[in-house]
């Protein structure tokens, strides 16, 4: 019997290598199928509800905002998988992938067939690391299990890490003062705040200022 073919959502703000990665999706064809293309992350959110890809090719870094800010609603999606491609080599950021759920890290220096077997081993139900990597997640994850809430603070995206860092240093500064020097419209930030105070079971800026405090969470580094 033959499979259908593995139907792959790419998204990256860098228009040569999205054209790139098509090309080499397409040429692997009937394996593998393209199921759209996005170049920021609204968008992608948008196709991937509309399409449903079997696959999201994920870039981490879109126009200057973390990708792991539409992770939880991709994944939302049912039968979606994750592999998130990042041209940093920091081993942070590959748990941190892991813990919200990606099912797959690639380098973008990696070669074409490096990729081209990711996803059909993702897509198959493994998991995607090289083998330093997967050590460290198993032990970031061991951690977790051990300390819940260390599993809160994991889930925090790094957006929300520099609003925390901003809010710790910002002496009791409004809102509105405070979301300006974060170059964002006061809603956005009251947004923001809303679904930190969710992630990390506080209910007022005072309350997170003391969590922040408490948890060493001052420094978005």
């Amino acid at each position: 019997m033959t499979l259908p073919p593995i139907r792959v959502l790419l998204v990256d703000d860098h228009q040569s290598l999205l054209w790139g990665l098509s090309k080499l999706i397409e040429g692997a064809a009937p394996t593998l199928e393209l199921a759209g293309t996005a170049s920021d992350l609204d968008e992608a959110l948008e196709i991937a509800r509309r399409v449903r890809p079997d696959i999201v090719l994920l870039d981490l870094d879109m126009n200057g905002r973390s990708s792991f800010e539409i992770l939880p609603e991709l994944l939302a999606l049912d039968g979606v998988k994750v592999i998130i491609l990042s041209g940093h080599r920091d081993p942070l950021l590959r748990q941190q992938a892991m813990m919200l759920g990606a099912s797959g890290f690639i380098g973008k220096d990696q070669p074409a067939q490096v990729i081209l077997t990711a996803i059909e081993r993702v897509q198959a139900g493994e998991i995607w690391l090289d083998r330093a990597s997967m050590s460290q997640v198993f032990n970031a994850l061991t951690h977790l299990e051990a300390d819940p809430e260390a599993q809160r603070i994991a889930s925090l995206t790094a957006k929300e890490r520099d609003i925390i860092a901003s809010l710790a240093s910002s002496e009791g500064k409004p809102n509105k003062i405070l979301a300006v020097e974060l170059g964002m419209a006061d809603h956005t930030l009251r947004n923001h705040l809303s679904i930190i105070y969710g992630k990390l079971g506080v209910k007022t800026r005072l309350a997170l200022y003391m969590y922040v405090i408490r948890h060493g969470l001052a420094d978005p580094n």
